[in-house]
């Protein structure tokens, strides 16, 4: 007997797609739930070759669900994930609401999957940024070699990280660009169409933005705290696919051979790094993939044990989606949820 999953936030870019990968990945469910704010009622979703009509999370009782996957917003979790916990259903949060609570797993199946064991004390568990999930599963394999001291990461984030509201913005503004109409700004503090905005979140006394704060959290919270993390956050004009160029000081040798060896066998990860035209991978062609792709790996002669890569990942996927469903995953693989129809 299957287990029943909710899926909170069905709506949006991000539930949406969680719909799609159930489906895809055959997650053992007998029953799955659309979940949204009263405005999406009765709001209809794809879910495999099925269609599901949109119910209202604010009236559905969880008493007999076993999991939800909660894409609603940090506020919308803050009030209801405790709620959804207290009927003994599994959250399983895409926001920031809960990733940096001491008593709730933040966790990256590929990184970190020992520390699920702590969802019992909330019965939540967090997913991390969207530009941390991808750096953490390439750091992780080559940290367990060499030991990092110290990363700079430069990231290049898609519209589709700020939602439907940003992805339709870079398409409005580039028609109008094309038909010389006046270019509106509404999601983006600038023009986002031919443009780069170094500015994600909100800034923070330090001049740093909340979301090169959160990169540098979740790091140390998933890897290892002693790690050294610095971050400049930059939205791009692409619709999906965050990108990072990513600086790394290793404690011991770390050679550009040696990392490519290492990660073409860490799971999640593939290489494509060819020295010739063409031989990388851009967030163009990471779109509807489940991977993480490792790009342009070579030696910083600047610093001693020194390492440049390129990370490109579907935000959507592995940068959200993806990840929750393999929190689930890994929640019955090790048996550490009973689908509550087979327990009565």
């Amino acid at each position: 007997m299957g287990y029943k999953i909710a899926v909170a936030g069905a709506t949006g870019n991000v539930g949406r797609e969680m719909l799609n990968i159930l489906s895809e990945r055959g997650f053992p469910a007998d029953e799955v739930v659309a979940l949204a704010s009263s405005r999406s009622l009765n709001t209809e979703v794809s879910f495999g070759d099925k269609t599901l009509k949109v119910k209202n999370l604010e009236n559905y009782d969880f008493s007999d669900t076993d999991i939800c996957l909660m894409s609603a917003g940090g506020a919308v979790s803050l009030k209801w994930s405790p709620k959804i916990g207290a009927q003994g259903c599994v959250v399983i949060d895409n926001s920031s609401a809960w990733r940096y609570d001491a008593d709730v797993p933040l966790i990256v199946p590929e990184v970190n999957p020992d520390a699920i064991t702590g969802f019992s004390k909330r019965n939540i568990i967090a997913n991390p940024n969207c530009s941390t999930a991808q750096l953490v599963v390439a750091l992780k394999p080559l940290h367990d070699v060499a030991r990092i001291k110290r990363i700079v990461v430069s990231t290049y984030q898609s519209v589709s990280g700020a939602g439907k509201d940003g992805m339709d913005e870079l398409f409005n503004q580039t028609r109008a660009v094309f038909v010389a109409d006046p270019i509106e700004s509404k999601k983006f503090t600038k023009r986002i169409a031919f443009n780069v905005i170094p500015h994600i979140d909100v800034f923070m006394e330090d001049g740093y933005t909340k979301e090169e704060w959160k990169v540098l959290a979740e790091t140390k919270k998933m890897l290892d705290p002693k790690i050294k993390v610095t971050c400049t956050a930059v939205r791009v004009p692409v619709f999906i696919g965050h990108s990072e160029s990513v600086n790394i000081e290793f404690e011991s040798e770390m050679t550009a051979e040696q990392a490519r060896e290492i990660l073409r066998e860490a799971p999640g990860c593939l290489v494509i790094d060819k020295h010739e035209n063409g031989g990388y991978v851009t967030p163009y062609e990471s779109a509807g993939e489940d991977a993480t792709y490792i790009s342009r790996i070579r030696e910083d002669a600047t610093v001693e044990h020194g390492l440049n890569i390129w990370v490109v990942s579907d935000n959507l996927r592995k940068g959200a989606a993806l990840n929750a469903i393999q929190i689930a995953e890994l929640l019955v693989a090790r048996g550490l949820i009973k689908a509550k129809k087979q327990a009565a």
